[in-house]
């Protein structure tokens, strides 16, 4: 993945090495900027009454998606990470932002049937077994319509599938083979090229 101009150019290596750079607010957000611009443009497609995010770390993206709420008039997020995790204060006190810190297999999805339209993403460990298994968890709760959008396959391009024993691109095609309420949606994985994202044909959307 190149871009030329005057013998210049950035790659991979370069925005993979930027997105740990990006901040909301001030707070460490660590998003691809080809993802970072989809968010928004699905958030107001899919109009969620909830947002569910399993990976909290320091949270600017958790508060880039609960201001994308706010301007829609309407939601919440759900972050979910592990009790050692330190998020940035300022999602305490956001309106629209509940914090969970007991790791995603110990979500409670029972309050779920409440919320009319959800939409997930899973940016927790990139394990390949525990990408499967939050599919497997959370995808019957997705909204026909709305999304389970599964980041970073983009760790195969970057040769550490290994690390990830497969990684979130494994998980999605297992998940896929047995479960046909889901399609990848290429719109969104092709926006900008083909795959250039680093949700690597990560944007399931449920169409059943």
């Amino acid at each position: 993945m190149y871009l030329f101009k005057k013998n210049k150019y950035f790659d991979l290596k370069s925005i993979y090495n930027g997105h740990h750079k990006v901040t909301y607010k001030g707070v460490s957000a660590i998003k691809c900027p080809f993802d970072y611009t989809l968010y928004q443009m699905i958030i107001w497609e899919v109009q969620p009454d909830l947002i569910i995010e399993i990976g909290t770390n320091k949270g600017g993206s958790t508060l880039y998606m609960a201001d994308l709420l706010e301007a829609n008039g309407k939601g919440e997020i759900h972050t979910i990470d592990i009790p050692k995790n330190d998020e940035n204060e300022l999602l305490h006190l956001h309106p629209r932002i509940k914090i969970f810190k007991n790791g995603f297999a110990n979500y409670d999805t029972d309050p779920l049937s409440k919320f009319k339209t959800i939409l997930i993403i899973e940016d927790g460990s990139h394990q390949y077994e525990d990408c499967l298994n939050a599919l497997y968890k959370f995808s019957p709760f997705v909204s026909k319509g709305s999304y389970f959008i599964m980041e970073d396959g983009i760790v195969n391009k970057l040769n550490r599938e290994k690390e990830f024993n497969g990684g979130p691109q494994k998980a999605i095609k297992e998940f896929l083979k047995k479960n046909d309420s889901y399609s990848i949606e290429k719109s969104w994985c092709n926006f900008f090229g083909e795959n250039t994202t680093f949700n690597i044909n990560g944007y399931l959307k449920r169409i059943k």
